[in-house]
């Protein structure tokens, strides 16, 4: 699993003019899955964005978790996170998963960071047409990958 994480003033996602998801402080994060992605990338995973401290505290260093901060959590799914551009032009996906093996590694993934927060998580809809409009703050944006385990 492959995650884009940015840390935002605010986020929402939008599909068919309809606002799906949103959040005001907090971080907007986008999900890649992998076709040989499992539950534990997830849980690594979870674990790490929750525990994550990107947050300023009082004396302005980066010391606060998300959930330290009281922070939102706007998660989207995004396919073309596993986008190869090695050869040509056109990128080619085809290590993303499928939507049949995506969909419930998403749905569990999202689970665990409500379990971790204690607070319900927004989100897109998976394969969507979605429009993200965020404020990243700072800005700080930070990529991992349960592969490299960094």
């Amino acid at each position: 699993m492959r995650l884009v994480i940015q840390r935002v003033t605010e986020a929402s996602v939008t599909v068919e003019n309809t606002i799906t998801g949103s959040i005001g402080r907090g971080l907007m994060i986008l999900c890649g899955i992998e076709h040989d992605d499992g539950t534990d990338d997830a849980a690594w995973l979870a674990q790490k964005v929750v525990q994550m401290r990107i947050f300023s505290d009082a004396e302005g260093k980066m010391n606060l978790s998300v959930k330290d901060a009281g922070g939102g959590l706007l998660v989207v799914s995004q396919f073309t996170l596993h986008a190869s551009t090695k050869k040509g032009n056109r990128p080619s996906f085809i290590r993303a998963a499928r939507p049949e093996q995506a969909i419930p590694l998403y749905e569990h993934f999202l689970a665990l960071l409500e379990a971790e927060t204690g607070a319900p998580v927004a989100r897109g809809i998976f394969g969507a047409d979605m429009q993200v409009a965020l404020v990243n703050d700072g800005p700080v944006t930070i990529c991992i990958d349960s592969r490299a385990r960094e």
